[in-house]
C-alpha cells in the first residue's frame, strides 16, 4: 500500500487519483487507487470532472465521500438539492453506494466490493459514507453557531466507535476492564510523548524551510532569510 500526501486544495485529490489509477492501466498494473473527500469537496467542479475521466477511461479508482452533513459550517442541504451525494455518480455513468458511515463492517464489504470489481477492470464506484461530525472542524472552529445540541445528541449515540466496541463485547472479543485499561496506557504514553516534546523548546527557523529540498531553492532560501530577520526584530 502507498499513501500520498494530504492535499490541503478541496477535491484536487480526485483528479490526481484519476491519474495514477489511469497510469496503473496503461503500465498492465492490477493496482486500485482510492480517495476520500468530505461533502463540501463534491461542490467543487474537481469532483464532477474526476468521476468524469474515471467513467470514460474505466479507471480502477474508488471514491469515497465523508458525508458529515457539515463542510465548516455549510450544511449538507445548504450545498446540493439533491437527495443524496451518492446520485452524482448518475451522470459520470459509474456505480455510486450509499452506506452507513458509522457502520464499519458495512463500509469494509462496501469498499471491498468496489475494489474488487475496480482491479478485475469494472471501473471506478462512488460511496457515500453517511456519517456526522460530533466536534468542531477545527480548533478555531464553533459549531454551536451553526448547529443544535439536539442533534448532536441523536448522533453521539450512533458514534461508530460506540458501536463498534458493543460489538466486540458482545462478542467476547472485548470488555470493560480492557477498555479502561487500553485508555490509561495511552494516556501515560501520550502525556509522555507531549512532555518530551515540550522539553525541546521552540522549533528553530531552519527546521521549518530545510527539508523540503535537497538544496534549498532560492524561493525558500528568500524566505527564510526574511523570517529570521522578523525574528530578530521582535525580540
Amino acid at each position: 500500500m502507498r499513501v500520498l500526501p494530504i492535499a490541503v486544495p478541496i477535491a484536487s485529490q480526485l483528479q490526481h487519483a484519476v491519474g495514477i489509477a489511469m497510469a496503473s492501466n496503461i503500465k498492465g498494473e492490477d493496482d486500485v487507487t482510492v480517495a476520500y473527500v468530505g461533502d463540501g469537496g463534491t461542490s467543487i467542479g474537481d469532483f464532477s470532472e474526476a468521476l468524469n475521466f474515471a467513467g470514460v477511461f474505466d479507471a480502477p479508482v474508488v471514491f469515497i465521500i465523508q458525508n458529515n452533513q457539515y463542510a465548516i459550517s455549510v450544511s449538507r442541504q445548504k450545498q446540493t438539492k439533491a437527495e443524496t451525494l451518492v446520485q452524482k455518480a448518475v451522470a459520470a455513468g459509474i456505480p455510486g453506494v450509499l452506506v452507513d458511515g458509522n457502520d464499519l463492517m458495512a463500509m469494509y464489504a462496501a469498499t471491498k466490493e468496489a475494489v474488487d470489481r475496480a482491479r478485475s477492470g469494472g471501473g471506478p464506484t462512488l460511496i457515500e459514507a453517511y456519517t456526522y461530525r460530533l466536534g468542531a472542524h477545527t480548533t478555531s472552529d464553533d459549531p454551536t453557531k451553526y448547529r443544535d445540541d439536539q442533534e448532536v445528541e441523536e448522533w453521539q449515540e450512533k458514534d461508530p466507535i460506540k458501536r463498534m466496541k458493543a460489538y466486540l463485547v458482545k462478542r467476547g472479543i472485548w470488555s470493560e476492564e480492557q477498555d479502561a485499561n487500553l485508555i490509561e496506557q495511552y494516556d501515560e504514553e501520550a502525556l509522555a510523548v507531549f512532555r518530551k516534546v515540550e522539553a525541546t523548546g521552540e522549533t528553530e527557523p531552519e527546521d521549518i524551510f530545510a527539508y523540503h529540498f535537497r538544496e534549498m531553492p532560492p524561493h525558500l532560501s528568500e524566505q527564510y532569510n526574511e523570517y529570521v530577520q522578523y525574528l530578530k526584530e521582535v525580540e
